[in-house]
């Protein structure tokens, strides 16, 4: 090889391996996240400062769009050169699990401090027992409330689900509705069923089975159902038909369950709200713990056919760890991953309240079909049918069976 076509051999390596001017050199770590996880702020000072303290790796984080991800991740796990770090939804780590692409963080878990993980965010990151998603943030639904309504009823924000029962009665006069609850609101439903030990789906010896058709799940409809009386919210559709936040707006509502991202939308629409709204968690069966809710978030995988495992590993690390986990709760009003970083996140009204009921959170089945209910949602059906009058058991036991279908589709 002459010398001059040596010397070109050597700078295509160097110019691969990221050489920095001084000569180290450098790996690039690509990162997949979502749009509006964090501020361009926050993805800014990350990547500074990720840099600086790692001086051997060069971070490229790539801001994804929501719409047709769940292709895009799937093909990505599927290839020889993957991202190194990907942001996914926690109800889709199952699904994504099962593609044999995504890396076991099993033995990293006491390092990032698993065992404070919030569960809604922990458990559906779990499959067979190991650990493939680790947290990276939360949001949950709270209660979100007129202040100046209840004054005037003479109640205050309730701890139980008893007292929210008689302040929702009181509050439900005239005109004035308790409370908005459009008849399909199946994640508030779902809190209901995990307070009283039951749960959308069970699994048995490797098959999944509807459990809606079971002492727990209906004593959870049954609830849903008294509270839903207390307020005119329609009893076939869910909060986008009509949006709940434009009917809020009107004036004549005293309490709705939504992320507490949804009263800006009710002052947007009717700036004379602006000072009257507070923020409560869902009320629980006691005083001592808030209701179960419905724990939405991401979680960060790093892809099996990744080449730069460590550097990943790295990436997680600082995003999942307490400094940057408080800077993204503060800068977006999320939930952290951790429970006692909650007690970091104050300041702002509904976030503290998501929090604390974050302690509580749950997620949907861990399967990774669970997509295929969704799609058809008999949950919804389920409860449309008890509130028009169907016999409980009877619709409950239609909707296991697309349960059961769907989640043992493809065995």
């Amino acid at each position: 090889m002459s010398r001059s076509a040596a010397l070109l051999v050597l700078a295509l390596a160097l110019t691969a391996c990221g050489t920095t001017a001084g000569g180290g050199e450098k790996q690039e770590i690509t990162v997949w996240l979502m749009k509006d996880t964090a501020t361009d702020d926050f993805v800014t000072r990350f990547e500074t400062e990720f840099e600086r303290d790692h001086g051997n790796l060069d971070l490229k984080i790539q801001i994804q769009e929501w719409n047709g991800i769940t292709q895009k991740v799937t093909s990505a796990l599927a290839s020889t050169d993957p991202p190194d770090v990907i942001e996914v939804g926690n109800t889709q780590v199952a699904q994504y699990v099962a593609s044999k692409g995504v890396a076991d963080l099993t033995s990293k878990t006491a390092e990032l401090k698993g065992e404070d993980w919030i569960p809604g965010l922990a458990e559906p990151g779990a499959v067979d027992g190991k650990q493939f998603g680790i947290p990276f943030y939360a949001a949950t639904r709270v209660v979100i409330y007129r202040k100046d309504l209840f004054e005037a009823a003479n109640v205050t924000p309730p701890k139980t689900r008893e007292e929210w029962l008689a302040a929702t009665r009181k509050l439900d006069q005239g005109d004035q509705q308790g409370i908005y609850l459009p008849g399909q609101n199946w994640y508030t439903l779902s809190g209901f069923v995990w307070d009283e030990g039951g749960d959308l789906a069970q699994q048995d010896n490797g098959s999944w089975k509807g459990s809606l058709n079971t002492p727990e799940a209906l004593a959870g409809m049954d609830f849903y159902k008294q509270l839903q009386a207390l307020g005119d919210g329609p009893k076939d559709s869910d909060e986008a038909k009509p949006q709940q936040t434009d009917v809020v707006a009107g004036g004549k509502v005293a309490q709705f369950v939504a992320v507490p991202g949804a009263a800006k939308l009710v002052v947007k629409a009717n700036p004379e709200l602006k000072d009257k709204i507070g923020f409560f968690p869902i009320p629980g069966r006691t005083a001592e713990q808030p209701g179960a809710v419905f724990t939405g978030g991401s979680d960060l995988i790093i892809p099996l056919a990744s080449r730069r495992q460590e550097g990943a590993y790295e990436v997680v690390k600082a995003l999942a760890g307490e400094k940057w986990q408080v800077e993204l709760a503060k800068a977006m009003n999320y939930v952290p991953n951790r429970k006692t970083l909650a007690t970091q996140v104050t300041g702002d009204p509904g976030t503290e309240a998501m929090a604390k009921g974050a302690v509580n959170g749950r997620a949907t089945p861990n399967s990774p079909n669970w997509a295929a209910v969704e799609a058809r949602n008999p949950i919804k059906e389920f409860q449309t049918a008890v509130l028009t009058g169907a016999d409980p058991k009877a619709a409950a036991a239609k909707a296991d069976e697309v349960i059961t279908q769907a989640l043992n589709s493809g065995k």
